[in-house]
């Protein structure tokens, strides 16, 4: 992806001429999920500003038509865009735990995964190791399978981080 060689302008211009030409077609399934990875592009190319922007317009396009499939990674995504944009860490956990509430009431187990996993090291700077490490565990315990994907993955680390 044009994004991540770093030419950003035209990997975002593409990826939003993509969006205008999915919408002209008169498709509106999947806009969220188009739009989270629009922010998370966004949010790795450190453009936070354009990334919060992003999450806003897709978790009102989730309002609007109800199409909540990705609304958990949203307000994953908007706590970690807000993270790096400032410090307000009750903000960014509230963010985070309506994320893995969402998640759980979709039974969305992977993105569960991906918020407590966030929610996790968010815990930990703020010296609440021990809740973190309580948190993660039970989610992580939770899968059987997948444990060479990378949410897994990122995961076990922070495990076994906090159990060192």
């Amino acid at each position: 992806m044009l994004v991540e060689e770093r030419q950003e302008e035209d990997g975002f211009a593409q990826m939003r001429d993509s969006l205008a030409a999915y919408q002209t077609m008169g498709a509106g399934l999947g806009r969220s999920d188009f739009l989270a990875l629009l922010a998370e592009a966004y949010a790795e190319a450190g453009r936070i500003p354009e990334g919060l922007a992003v999450v806003d317009e897709a978790l009102a396009w989730v309002d609007k038509t109800a199409e909540r499939n990705c609304e958990a990674e949203l307000y994953r995504l908007k706590a970690e865009l807000l993270l790096a944009d400032s410090n307000n860490s009750m903000q960014v956990e509230s963010c985070l735990r309506y994320a893995i509430g969402v998640a759980r009431t979709q039974n969305a187990r992977s993105w569960e995964l991906r918020a407590t996993t966030s929610l996790a090291r968010l815990l930990v700077r703020e010296g609440r190791r021990d809740e973190a490490g309580t948190m993660l565990a039970e989610i992580y315990n939770w899968f059987t399978e997948g444990f060479d994907t990378a949410d897994l993955k990122e995961a076990k680390a922070l495990l076994d981080e906090l159990a060192a």
